[in-house]
């Protein structure tokens, strides 16, 4: 609420001089936990994290340790981890660097799904998932790596870049 209040007070009425804008952070939160809910009280998303910057030159969100469990519109749950995490203010684009990791869960999935890698960028308005460097996919006992990825939620098209390893087991019913 402080940072809210700050953020919204009207300041004074004396002119000022332009501001050199720099790459600074205007605020830094440390071991935080941030909830995002739904007009009928759901929790939408929760964010953790050992610490977050945010650049208003940019409007970027730089997180450190980011933990983040999400909850569609339709109960399916994505978790992600990462050492690092970047993130436009409007959330429309997140970066996850270091030890990426993304898990799928969800009544219409048989067994969760599972992505990793070192860079994973997720653009969540779109739904879409690219990576330039080698991923990991997992669901069940089947398991693709590729060497780069790009993949449509919407149009349910994936590009995979080579090379391509894949083993494609049944999947078991529930």
């Amino acid at each position: 609420f402080t940072w809210w209040l700050v953020k919204n007070s009207p300041g004074t009425a004396e002119p000022r001089a332009p501001k050199t804008v720099r790459h600074e952070p205007d605020y830094i939160m440390e071991s935080f936990t941030l909830q995002r809910y739904t007009a009928d009280g759901a929790l939408a998303v929760q964010i953790q994290g050992a610490q977050l910057r945010h650049y208003p030159d940019t409007d970027l969100l730089e997180i450190d340790g980011v933990q983040l469990v999400a909850t569609g519109q339709d109960g399916s749950i994505t978790r992600a981890t990462a050492k690092k995490a970047s993130a436009k203010g409007d959330g429309s684009e997140v970066k996850l660097e270091g030890g990426a990791r993304v898990v799928q869960e969800g009544s219409d999935l048989i067994e969760p799904m599972e992505v990793e890698g070192e860079f994973l960028h997720a653009f969540l308005k779109t739904k879409q998932l690219h990576s330039r460097l080698p991923v990991r996919v997992r669901q069940g006992t089947s398991e693709l790596r590729v060497a780069a990825l790009q993949v449509d939620n919407l149009k349910q098209v994936a590009v995979l870049g080579g090379p391509i390893r894949m083993q494609i087991q049944p999947l078991k019913k529930k």
